[in-house]
């Protein structure tokens, strides 16, 4: 069963990725997330290809507690479109993109430092 309203308050350490998924606060979600400072969110693109600013408002919506966004573009890199980019700078909310692999592991490196970021991770396999 995949769930896309599903929300869990507070940002906790991912503790693991993979197999279409990612496990963190002792469960596990299928498919990719959103992580914000109101919490983690179930998010709609499954690959970078499909990425659209509407994917990116609640980003905005919750900007005064964000200075940067981890992307975590899949498996493999993907440059962000200009237009997202754009957007999310609007905002005041810089950017960094990298695969989900490394976005896990920074996103937990960046916790720990008890930054104010974001991050959205597609789902690898």
């Amino acid at each position: 069963m995949e769930m896309r309203s599903g929300h869990f308050p507070g940002r906790p350490p991912i503790d693991a990725y993979g197999n279409g998924g990612f496990r963190f606060a002792e469960m596990s979600h299928r498919g990719s997330i959103l992580i914000v400072p109101s919490g983690v969110y179930a998010w709609e693109p499954k690959s970078a290809e499909e990425l659209q600013v509407v994917h990116f408002e609640r980003v905005l919506a919750e900007a005064e507690g964000i200075e940067f966004l981890l992307l975590g573009t899949g498996a493999a890199f993907h440059p962000l479109d200009a237009g997202i980019r754009s957007f999310l700078h609007g905002g005041n909310i810089g950017v960094d993109v990298m695969d989900t692999g490394a976005a896990a592991r920074t996103y937990n490196v960046v916790l720990a430092e008890q930054r104010r970021f974001a991050a959205a991770l597609i789902a690898v396999d």
